[in-house]
């Protein structure tokens, strides 16, 4: 029985017992896997280990649409275009949910200090050997645009950027370059090619783009003309701040121009006119 394929009933329950687990844990709400486990083994004649790795698939699929996962799933890349297709078609619905928008924007009100690390593209060590597959997947699904337009995050990451600068410039003595922090994006309105107008301690500038995930370090996101623009402009104030993870703990790593050095950047459109 392990042998056979999975059928679409069958990759139908499993993603939907998945989902309903991951809308527990993100409510804060206490489940039993291994009961959840046993009834799907009875509804769809599987066995534990079957479903269990089937879960992996499954965070595996959402690591790379940029999505979050249940935690204890590790995530396993061998997984099949029909599951995918599974996982894709339950997302939609899913969004539609009426708290699943408040329980991914869940951190809009963190006013401290967000635990900056180095970008991954500066570590001394490769990505998972399975990252082909996750960008393959990443980009056909486009994970950056589905953030780009979710403008719930993108604020509520802001929201947290802001308090985190605020934060930071206060508990370094400097009180009154807190107060001086602004939220240029919802004060003036997109277009100034970035985010948060903040501070260094000595009083320099810091332009703060804000790129927020509830996904992994290395899921992509999109980067306007204007950004890029500005950033060349401002190589020495401009910084792109990346934050993830972040329904569950945010972090976030920052990135300084030239950004050619730390990003691959793919055109996505061209501007058209006639001759």
């Amino acid at each position: 029985m392990s042998g056979r394929e999975w059928s679409d009933a069958e990759n139908d329950a499993v993603v939907a017992d998945y989902l309903s687990m991951l809308h527990a844990e993100l409510k804060g709400s206490a489940f039993n896997k291994a009961a959840q486990n046993r009834a799907l083994q009875e509804e769809i004649g599987r066995s534990k280990g079957s479903i269990e790795y089937k879960h992996q698939n499954i965070s595996a699929i959402l690591m790379g649409l940029g999505e979050t996962w249940i935690d204890g799933y590790k995530p396993a890349h061998n997984y099949q275009q029909a599951l995918v297709d599974t996982v894709l078609r339950q997302l939609e619905r899913w969004e539609h949910a009426d708290d699943r928008l408040s329980l991914l924007t869940a951190k809009p009100n963190l006013q401290g200090r967000i635990p900056i690390g180095p970008p991954p593209t500066l570590r001394n060590t490769e990505p998972p050997a399975e990252w082909s597959r996750i960008q393959a997947l990443a980009h056909k699904n486009n994970a950056a645009e589905r953030d780009e337009k979710n403008r719930a995050l993108g604020e509520a990451g802001e929201k947290c950027v802001f308090h985190h600068e605020r934060a930071s410039l206060a508990s370094s003595g400097r009180k009154d370059l807190a107060g001086r922090v602004r939220w240029v994006s919802k004060e003036d309105g997109d277009g100034a090619g970035y985010d948060i107008a903040s501070y260094t301690t000595e009083g320099r500038s810091r332009l703060i783009e804000v790129k927020t995930t509830n996904g992994w370090e290395r899921t992509p996101f999109h980067l306007s003309r204007n950004e890029r623009n500005v950033a060349e402009d401002n190589p020495d104030s401009w910084i792109l701040f990346r934050l993830w993870n972040f329904v569950r703990e945010p972090r976030a790593f920052e990135l300084r121009p030239p950004l050619d050095a730390h990003l691959e950047l793919t055109a996505m459109s061209f501007r058209a006119s006639l001759r």
